[in-house]
């Protein structure tokens, strides 16, 4: 299921990509000048179409991925792996105590 979500995110995009590219710049400039011709046909509705679709691909887009992070099977345990990182894996070893001044050992006479 998730290896479907996935390739549904990447035909999404590129169908997103398609339309983004084949639509008209809203913009003004040169394009402004010419644009007045080119609504007696029905551009304009055409141009609706497309931005509907190019919203329709986004929203599918966001919630495939939100469909295919939750279903993940690293959801509940952060998925990073930061905690086993953080955490130590080997078992921990008593302190060590304080070292202690050695014991003053009497000196023997070693004079005759």
């Amino acid at each position: 299921m998730q290896i479907l979500l996935i390739i549904l995110i990447m035909l999404a995009s590129v169908l997103l990509s398609f339309l983004v590219l084949i639509q008209e710049p809203k913009g003004g400039g040169l394009a402004a000048g010419f644009s007045g011709g080119t609504n007696l046909m029905g551009v304009k509705r055409t141009g609706d179409i497309l931005e509907k679709g190019t919203w329709g691909l986004v929203i599918a887009i966001m919630v495939f991925a939100l469909v295919v992070n939750v279903m993940s099977p690293s959801a509940g345990t952060g998925g990073s792996g930061l905690t086993e990182q953080i955490t130590p894996t080997t078992p921990t070893t008593a302190p060590i105590p304080p070292m202690t001044a050695p014991e003053a050992v009497p000196e023997s006479d070693t004079t005759q």
